[in-house]
């Protein structure tokens, strides 16, 4: 990747292991500005674990982090709401930080959720919570933005137009992003960098390299190299906030 300068996050050959077993080892990437680092894996690979080494939560790791920013926005991959409580989409991005009404504003329309500030969050739709959780992770204008599989609970054309909606942050704020998914030809044209973990990096490069390796074929199966290089040459369209398809 480019120059150090533009560096955001950097682990060297890193992993954490907890009651003597390693939950992933000997990681390395480099989550630049402006760029799109995704890691992917399945269940159990290490990929939240690589997100919190990163954000520097798990304390004695092996090997070494280097941070080069503390204008941190994350989203986690579970979050404890009462959904009993009467609680606003106002009050809710308000919840752990003070934040001025311009930047939430902001922050909703980028997302395309302006229109649901004053509505109940238990009234929302999986993907507009989705919507609504990327808002808050950046109201701060973060320079990095670790996303924990920010798709879960939207269907695929909704997962489609979130994916584009992280490649327009990206674009907008300028910002570093590193993305957890569970699905690499989804996230193909909005990702610069794919790591596969599998406990340890099975594969790192573009999205094509990487479904081209043996590797992540034996992760995921043929098929699912099959499909990618089919959506990488049939992806004639781009999908709206609301995932209405668009021809280019």
């Amino acid at each position: 990747m480019s120059s150090e300068n533009s560096t955001l996050v950097k682990l060297n050959n890193a992993g954490f292991k907890q009651n003597d077993k390693w939950l992933v080892e000997g990681v390395s990437l480099n989550v630049e500005k402006g760029k799109i680092v995704t890691l992917i894996g399945p269940n159990g690979s290490g990929k939240s674990t690589t997100a919190k080494i990163a954000l520097g939560i798990y304390k004695n790791i092996e090997g070494s982090v280097e941070k080069y920013t503390n204008k941190v926005g994350y989203v986690p991959q579970k979050i404890s709401i009462d959904w009993t409580l009467p609680l606003r989409v106002h009050d809710f991005m308000l919840l752990t930080e003070n934040i001025k009404d311009e930047a939430i504003d902001e922050a909703l329309k980028l997302t395309g959720v302006i229109h649901l500030k004053n509505k109940n969050l238990g009234n929302l739709s999986g993907g507009e919570f989705q919507r609504v959780l990327i808002a808050r992770a950046i109201s701060k204008k973060p320079e990095l933005l670790v996303l924990d599989e920010p798709v879960q609970g939207v269907d695929y054309t909704g997962e489609i137009a979130l994916y584009e909606l992280i490649k327009r942050i990206s674009d907008t704020l300028n910002c570093g992003i590193l993305l957890i998914s569970h699905d690499l030809h989804t996230v193909m044209t909005a990702t610069d960098h794919v790591v596969c973990l599998n406990g340890h990096v099975c594969c790192s490069g573009t999205p094509m390299d990487v479904a081209k390796n043996n590797e992540y074929k034996t992760l995921f199966g043929e098929q699912a190299s099959q499909i990618l290089s089919v959506y990488e040459h049939k992806h004639d369209h781009v999908h709206s906030d609301k995932g209405e398809i668009k021809k280019n």
